[in-house]
């Protein structure tokens, strides 16, 4: 099975955690935590739903890829793999979207 662009990409992105933050945006996000990663990923998942709301295609496919990178950057932050959200897709895979949230109790 070939490997999975998200895949690839996550390994890029945890590569860069070691890189210099002087000329890496990924290490950059990274070195500052945490927050700063979720911060910046909720800023994308905005713009993202602001070009949704307008209709633009090819923006909300821009923001799409951004909030996805970002997405893989808080994964990394957290010390969380692909595979764990993978796995955790999968448990839930043939269950109600319904069931499944009820599942969790009260948010």
């Amino acid at each position: 099975m070939s490997e999975h662009l998200i895949d690839r990409l996550f390994a890029t992105i945890a590569a860069r955690r070691t890189a210099d933050p002087s000329i890496s945006y990924t290490a950059k996000l990274l070195q500052e935590g945490v927050p700063r990663c979720a911060r910046k990923f909720g800023e994308e998942a905005v713009e993202l739903a602001i070009a949704a709301v307008t209709g633009d295609k090819q923006a909300v496919a821009a923001e799409s890829a951004d909030v996805l990178y970002h997405l893989l950057v808080v994964w990394a932050a957290c010390g969380l793999t692909p595979a764990e959200v993978y796995a955790t897709l999968a448990a839930r895979e043939g269950r109600s979207g319904l069931e499944e949230k009820a599942s969790r109790g009260k948010s």
